[in-house]
């Protein structure tokens, strides 16, 4: 198990180098104000006046010159080459709900990375936040008040079942996986309850429910971290 850096009792807004703009960055604070970064996500908190309460990551992509703006005992290189930036702060992290900024949008490589990650550290909660949709891993058991008609897209990142209600076209019964069924573009007809059989589950929706997904996140069991 990795040393833990950050351990905060209140969700933190951990911050990714995909391209972010001043909206999105405040959304990310306003849920979660104290602000980590993932490498080079620094530069977005330093643009915008911040700076993170720790800066997580090989360090490849953090200029010198901003690496020289962080106290040296916020700024934590890790070496290695086996996991990404995004995986080495989900490892170091310890919060009720890690609100993640900067890490959809960019190049597509990185965010099928950071997909994998999140159901690999699906015991983390945490909302990835981009311009137009929000992503997370479905909790056992999840339960979110939705207007009819709202887009609802399940992606199955493994292969994996799903109970749900208040959807148009229901998931129950059917075998998921990347390969094969899919769950996008679906519509919520009523309050939306999901029960996924495992972690392998993104729930995507558009970004302005933002807020009420990070509140129903932190109230949902956890699923188990691994042995």
């Amino acid at each position: 198990m990795n040393r833990l850096i950050v351990s905060e009792n209140e969700p933190i807004t951990l911050l990714g180098g995909a391209p972010i703009d001043a909206s999105l960055l405040a959304e990310g604070l306003r849920l979660a104000p104290k602000a980590v970064a993932a490498d080079g996500g620094a530069k977005a908190l330093f643009d915008h006046g911040h700076c993170p309460l720790a800066v997580i990551g090989d360090l490849d992509s953090l200029a010198p010159d901003l690496q020289a703006q962080v106290p040296a005992e916020r700024l934590h290189r890790i070496a290695e080459q086996d996991s990404t930036d995004f995986e080495k702060c989900l490892s170091r992290i310890e919060a009720p709900l890690i609100v993640g900024v900067g890490f959809l949008g960019g190049r597509a490589d990185h965010q099928m990375a950071v997909q994998s990650v999140l159901v690999r550290y699906a015991h983390q909660r945490c909302l990835l936040i981009g311009t137009q949709d929000i992503i997370c891993v479905v909790p056992p058991q999840f339960a979110l008040d939705l207007p009819v008609g709202t887009r609802v897209s399940l992606f199955p990142m493994a292969p994996t079942k799903v109970a749900s209600q208040g959807l148009d076209w229901p998931t129950d019964g059917l075998e998921f996986s990347p390969s094969g069924q899919i769950g996008t573009s679906n519509r919520c007809n009523g309050k939306l309850v999901l029960a996924p059989e495992n972690c392998s589950m993104l729930l995507i929706l558009p970004r302005k429910f933002a807020e009420p997904v990070a509140s129903a996140l932190q109230c949902a069991p956890k699923w188990p971290a691994p042995l």
